[in-house]
């Protein structure tokens, strides 16, 4: 039988890059990898995680993609949401779904960002 490959990437394009990095070192505690003539910026998560891979936008991109939202596990999202609000993150309102919470923001080339407890169900 044929394995199959799990999603270990996503490419996000970008106009500030230097924005991005930022964003996503200080609220989700990727360390960036760069390597020598490369334009792509690679954000790797410090646990099991999806690397983010950063790409320069084209001038007529438009950044932001209401189709396609990041969903990062957080067992305790209000806590989550209350430590990055003390880091100038700030997060919608907290929902309550079946079973679990998540709250969204945006990063800053406008892209959906989740934080959500879905992950921490107690699945029977």
């Amino acid at each position: 039988m044929t394995a199959f490959p799990a999603i270990s990437r996503l490419v996000l394009y970008t106009k500030r890059m230097d924005q991005m990095v930022t964003f996503y070192e200080t609220h989700f505690g990727y360390v960036v990898q760069r390597n020598p003539g490369d334009r792509i910026v690679e954000l790797v998560p410090k646990s099991n995680g999806v690397h983010l891979l950063l790409h320069p936008a084209a001038k007529g991109t438009r950044e932001g993609q209401a189709a396609v939202k990041l969903v990062f596990d957080v067992p305790d999202v209000a806590e989550f949401c209350a430590q990055a609000a003390e880091r100038g993150l700030v997060f919608g309102p907290i929902h309550q779904a079946d079973g679990y919470q998540f709250a969204n923001t945006k990063d800053p080339s406008k892209n959906s960002v989740s934080v959500s407890s879905r992950a921490f169900l107690n699945k029977c």
